[in-house]
Order: C-alpha cells, then structure tokens, then sequence
C-alpha cells in the first residue's frame, strides 16, 4: 500500500519534538536538513526522524497532526516509543536515500504553541445593509 500523506515527528538537536504532514517524506525531511521547511526546525539542526506514520489521505493527515500536536510531550515521547535518536522510525516507507536524510538540520526560538480561532464577520466585498451602518 503507498500512502497519500504522512504524519511525522522529528526530534530536534535540543531534545524538542516537531510535528508535521507531508505528501512526499522524503523531500519533506530533505527541507528541514536544509533548513528550509520551518523556522522551528531550522534553529534545531540537526534533526531526525523519529516516527512516520502513513496515512490514507491529506485530511487523514492533518487531523492526526493536529491530535498528535494537542498530546503533552509524554505521550509523544510514548507514542515514538522513546527510540533512541539514531534508532530507524517505525512506519518509515522502505527507501535508498533513508539513511541520508535522517539527520536534519533546524534552529528557531522557543516553541509557540498555535490554535486556530474563527469569528463570524460579513462577507468581503459585501456593503453594510442600511441598518447596520
């Protein structure tokens, strides 16, 4: 079975944990050793890949991100199976250039944690009825 996502962890230089998704793992994991993929990583090279788990689709991937991303750093540590850094991921697809792309690079400040709030407002391009102005 190939999967149309992935949902992975890395764990950074500094022991920190980073989630994300991707369609494509390995060109994926090549941007953050090239401290291109995010400003969290970038400031935490090198990193490696911890856990990779293939997922049937984008939606599938994100809502797992999104679950994996709300669990403390104990259950991520348990869900990683407290591998050691240069222990190979569970889940990672079978590939030739797995073994150059383990470690990868990243620096960025401190960690935000981010949450996504929506609020109800008039449509744009839309003029205020009489009433409301």
């Amino acid at each position: 079975m190939s999967a149309a996502a992935w949902v992975y962890l890395l764990r950074c230089a500094d022991g920190s944990l980073y989630c994300g998704w991707t369609v494509d793992l390995d060109r994926r994991l090549a941007r953050h050793a090239a401290g291109t993929a995010s400003a969290y990583t970038r400031s935490r090279r090198p990193v490696a890949l911890a856990l990779a788990l293939p997922m049937p689709d984008r939606s599938a991937a994100r809502r797992e991100e999104a679950r994996i991303k709300a669990l403390s750093r104990a259950d991520k540590l348990a869900l990683v199976g407290a591998q050691p850094a240069g222990a190979e991921p569970s889940g990672r697809p079978p590939s030739t250039s797995a073994s150059s792309v383990t470690s990868v690079s990243a620096t960025a400040s401190t960690l935000k944690r981010r949450s996504c709030t929506t609020t109800s407002s008039p449509g744009r391009g839309t003029r205020p009825s009489s009433s409301d102005r």
